[in-house]
């Protein structure tokens, strides 16, 4: 799996419309998934489902981690300097990142091919950042 940088830096003008104003507005949101399934005091355990023809809305890593992808499809990734990047997905890609203290990635994951794309999401607590909070909403519920 590799990105494909299709504009560079500074091409917000070749945003859709609204986009700039939910990347601002979303500069802190540390929800990296649809839904938090699983949280230790050393993890956190993510899935992101993203539709077809989808996108997940802009937010922030500040946490070291790896992502695998479970299913195949292409999508599109719209990052805080304006540059857009493409990629294709098979399932069992995986990819690990570091930050080092102060750095971080904004993006939104926007699906731009006919499949659903499954990923799996695993953030490590003990980074040189600390962690962001997440609201309860995208907690897993758990049975009692």
């Amino acid at each position: 799996m590799a990105y494909d940088l299709i504009a560079p830096a500074g091409s917000f003008d070749r945003w859709p419309p609204g986009l700039v104003a939910e990347m601002q507005a979303n500069t802190d949101t540390a929800v990296v998934g649809s839904t938090l399934v699983s949280e230790t005091d050393k993890l956190r355990v993510w899935h992101l489902l993203v539709p077809a023809g989808s996108r997940c809305s802009f937010h922030v890593h500040v946490l070291d981690y790896f992502w695998t992808c479970h299913s195949k499809g292409e999508a599109r990734s719209f990052n805080e300097d304006g540059s857009i990047s493409a990629a294709a997905y098979q399932p069992g890609d995986t990819m690990h990142l570091t930050y080092a203290k102060g750095e971080r990635l904004l993006h939104s994951l926007e699906n731009v091919g006919k499949t659903d794309l499954l990923f799996t999401t695993v953030e490590f607590l003990d980074s040189a950042n600390a962690a962001l909070p997440v609201p309860d909403s995208v907690r897993a519920r758990r049975s009692a």
